[in-house]
């Protein structure tokens, strides 16, 4: 017997992720308005941000997982297409070319929109293959996630590189690979982080590195975001510990939602893909708090929803919009 669908299930709305994304929305735009000393040009973008996410999310939200499925990869090739006009003639800003910028009309990071084009990419292919994934099927995986990855990494911009790398290898773990595989990873993972430390990370980088070991070497320089940060959690700025737990609390909330979910999506194309999208916003969160406690080298990752930022906050609210969409769009929705 078929149960009757709500009205937000016919909208295609989520309706618990929908409300936590909102307090966040209104929590996050009460900060901005007090850290930047009262702006209300700086509100009234982020707020437009806000506004243009949610329309993406609701518009991806009618979309049916198939339907999205069928259109991967064209997005891939699209992706690395924008990827690649970066590289050729992006716009430089702040020592970095990581922008796309049309004179009066629009400026965006295409780099961003490979936070969810890249697991979706490896969880379509993954879905027309026999799980475990095969050695072949793993080494083509990982070329797909090579491209961009490099081509982000040459802006150059790690910390979005890494979120792309981690979105395509939680696919790749959740679609059964062998532990075996994992442990050679982890093994490779110290020489690989040498090579990258002299021939692929550029000095401030590395200086990130040397001020996360010892931050007060150079406290009016690098060392100062993590000096500050720390002093700001020790004074309880703004909202204080209980702030600072209700917006954890609300992270944990939607990180919860994102693996029910996960685990009651129908096909393997949905299961991977909203599980991918859920950690990979997990790690986001790990990311930023990681840096703002000191815990982590600071990487270009922002705080979900809090960070100013349009193209990220559109970003992820368009991958809630894949969620609710791989939640809504289940066979025992009745139509009425």
């Amino acid at each position: 017997m078929r149960r009757r669908a709500t009205l937000l299930q016919r909208m295609h709305i989520d309706g618990p992720l929908l409300i936590l994304l909102l307090t966040l929305a209104a929590g996050s735009l009460f900060v901005l308005y007090s850290a930047s000393g009262k702006n209300w040009d700086l509100l009234a973008k982020q707020a437009t941000s806000f506004g243009i996410g949610l329309v993406s999310m609701i518009f991806i939200a009618q979309l049916e997982p198939r339907f999205m499925a069928r259109w991967v990869p064209l997005a891939y090739v699209g992706g690395v297409v924008l990827l690649v006009i970066v590289d050729i003639m992006g716009h430089n800003a702040m020592g970095a070319t990581r922008w796309i910028n049309i004179p009066g009309v629009i400026r965006f990071q295409p780099s961003e929109f490979l936070k969810i084009i890249m697991p979706a990419t490896i969880a379509w292919y993954l879905s027309k293959r026999t799980l475990p994934p095969q050695l072949k099927h793993v080494g083509i995986s990982l070329l797909l996630i090579g491209v961009p990855f490099i081509l982000i990494v040459r802006q150059p911009d790690l910390g979005t590189s890494l979120l792309i790398l981690a979105g395509g290898a939680f696919v790749l773990f959740m679609g059964g690979l062998r532990w075996r595989w994992i442990l050679s990873v982890i093994a490779a993972a110290v020489p690989v982080s040498v090579a990258m430390w002299y021939f692929v990370m550029h000095d401030y980088q590395k200086q990130r590195v040397l001020t996360f070991l010892d931050p007060e070497s150079d406290p009016l320089g690098t060392g100062w975001n993590i000096i500050q940060s720390k002093a700001a959690i020790g004074s309880g700025e703004e909202f204080g510990l209980v702030g600072i737990c209700v917006l954890l609390l609300i992270y944990l909330l939607l990180i919860g939602r994102g693996l029910v979910i996960t685990a009651q999506a129908q096909t393997l194309f949905g299961k991977l893909l909203a599980g991918s999208l859920t950690m990979t916003f997990f790690v986001y969160v790990f990311v930023n708090i990681g840096m703002v406690s000191g815990l982590l080298p600071v990487v270009g990752v922002p705080l979900p929803f809090i960070s100013y930022g349009g193209t990220s906050l559109v970003t992820l609210l368009s991958a809630f919009g894949v969620l609710m969409s791989i939640h809504t769009h289940r066979k025992w929705i009745a139509q009425v």
